[in-house]
């Protein structure tokens, strides 16, 4: 099999576009708690109403494109993309049409945060796909930098530019889809090849179930982190807004370095389930410390070390679900089930944060609870140490 390369640009840019939609809230989150004086509780749940939407529909999702293709779907992902915008630019006024709006969108992301990877992914090469594996973990990242840089433009603009970058994901998608017969099915098959359910065995769902959820407390502490920390950074540091944005970039900059940087290490013959196992150490320390940060050198020091670390789990984490179906491809059931996990931490990962604020009126008194949340995650990836190699030469 040869690399489909320019299938495989598309899937990581349409999933790195989906996580800018999900992640242009908080870029611009202190000027609309200014503005419009949201509840802290409905204003985290922006961020958590993707993740409820993905939880519901995950699964299912997963097996529809496996089925259908994926052109179709995701064309109206990119109309739930606009019609989510459209609502939120007509009434930001109130909370909970905007939270509305939202959902719109996430049953829009929903569907390209799945169909994204798996493209990329299926149309890999095995000698490329490590490397595509940490280049797919970047879309998040990628995404949070997008909506960072573009959030001097004021949240307005960056809404509507969310409705224009829909509209030409949609043109490059319908364009592929004419130049490419076999884009029509995931993984590349074309649509008249009949379709053979994927059928799990009892170990590869074990795999996926322990992927899930780790992939679940992860992001619960992940999302509650980036969700916040403009905020955090305004109010504790004294920053204002563009000098908390420039601290935002520092660790999201280098997860997607690091994301990438992975994928390297990985077809150099790293285990996945050790890189994962020393960055969520190295982000539990961070959690730990937090009410210890008392200057400006720790506080970067500590945003480098989350960035870092951070940017090293997710690539295990999108490049595990090929490795349960020691495959590249036939992973998009596999994605749906690891998605969901995911989905569950981004849910109750912002609120938790903002409750516990809320309840406590200090960011610090915060910081245990989400140090417990990554210091469980540790355990699920040294299991994934023992059963990933045991599995892959069951396979051989």
């Amino acid at each position: 099999m040869r690399s489909n390369f320019n299938i495989i640009a598309f899937g990581l840019a349409i999933a790195a576009f989906a996580a800018f939609q999900q992640f242009k809230m908080p870029v611009v989150m202190p000027i609309l708690l200014d503005r419009f004086h949201y509840d802290r509780f409905l204003a985290g749940s922006f961020m958590s109403v993707y993740a409820l939407i993905g939880l519901v529909v995950s699964i299912k999702l997963g097996g529809l494109l496996e089925r259908k293709g994926v052109i179709s779907p995701i064309l109206a992902g990119l109309t739930l993309f606009v019609a989510g915008a459209g609502l939120t630019l007509a009434l930001p006024q109130f909370g909970w049409v905007v939270l509305a709006g939202r959902a719109l969108e996430g049953l829009g992301f929903a569907v390209i945060a799945i169909a994204g990877p798996v493209l990329a992914n299926g149309n890999a090469a095995p000698r490329q796909l490590p490397v595509v594996a940490g280049l797919t973990a970047a879309w998040i990242p990628i995404g949070q930098l997008t909506a960072t840089a573009l959030a001097g433009l004021g949240w307005e603009r960056l809404w509507w530019l969310s409705i224009l970058g829909s509209l030409v994901f949609a043109l490059w998608a319908l364009a592929l889809g004419r130049k490419n017969p076999g884009f029509a099915g995931i993984q590349g098959k074309p649509k008249n090849v009949p379709h053979k359910p994927l059928v799990l065995t009892k170990q590869q769902r074990r795999i996926l179930l322990i992927i899930a959820g780790l992939f679940m407390l992860w992001a619960c502490q992940y999302f509650a982190y980036m969700t916040w920390l403009p905020q955090y950074l305004v109010e504790v540091y004294d920053l204002g807004v563009t000098g908390a944005l420039l601290g935002y970039v520092v660790p999201v900059a280098l997860v997607a370095l690091c994301s990438s940087m992975t994928g390297f290490l990985f077809r150099a013959g790293f285990s996945l389930g050790w890189l994962a196992t020393c960055g969520l150490v190295l982000q539990s320390l961070v959690w730990w410390t937090m009410p210890y940060i008392d200057s400006t050198t720790l506080g970067l020091l500590s945003l480098v070390i989350y960035g870092s670390a951070g940017g090293i789990i997710p690539a295990c984490l999108f490049a595990a679900p090929s490795r349960a179906m020691a495959s590249g491809r036939d992973t998009a059931k596999a994605f749906g089930i690891v998605m969901t996990g995911r989905n569950s931490g981004v849910l109750i990962g912002p609120v938790l944060l903002a409750q516990a604020y809320k309840m406590t009126g200090t960011w610090n008194e915060a910081s245990p609870i989400f140090g417990v949340v990554t210091t469980l995650c540790v355990p699920f990836a040294l299991t994934l140490v023992f059963l990933l190699p045991k599995h892959r030469a069951a396979q051989t």
